[in-house]
């Protein structure tokens, strides 16, 4: 998609104005793609502090509820119970399991407390 607006593959290769900028944006906002798994788990490296596939649970919880299209707290809540491994003791989870589950979609399940 960087390619078709414009943009070039190579880190650091060509910059582009504010100006420009802006259609693309719109572009990609009207884009129905919501992403593939290895593009979510690129955005959440960079909540792995220590680089070792694991973020905190606090972090998850609040790009959530605030970043892209915000989830209200009891899904966030159901996500968490159904899709994520527990917690270590510093409060850390892995988070390439919970994205493989719910990248794999819904179940019925998940919605009997509903």
């Amino acid at each position: 998609m960087i390619t078709d607006l414009g943009g070039t593959t190579k880190k650091g290769d060509s910059f582009i104005k504010l100006e420009e900028f802006f259609p693309i944006y719109s572009t990609v906002k009207q884009s129905k793609d919501t992403g593939t798994f290895e593009d979510f788990v690129e955005c959440l490296k960079l909540y792995d502090k220590m680089e070792n596939g694991t973020m905190m649970l606090g972090e998850l919880e609040h790009i959530l509820l605030s970043l892209g299209e915000k989830l209200e707290r009891e899904e966030v809540d159901i996500l968490i119970k159904e899709c994520c491994d527990p917690e270590d003791d510093d409060g850390f989870i892995p988070y390439e399991p919970f994205l493989r589950r719910v990248c794999a979609g819904p179940h019925p399940e998940m919605y009997e407390d509903w």
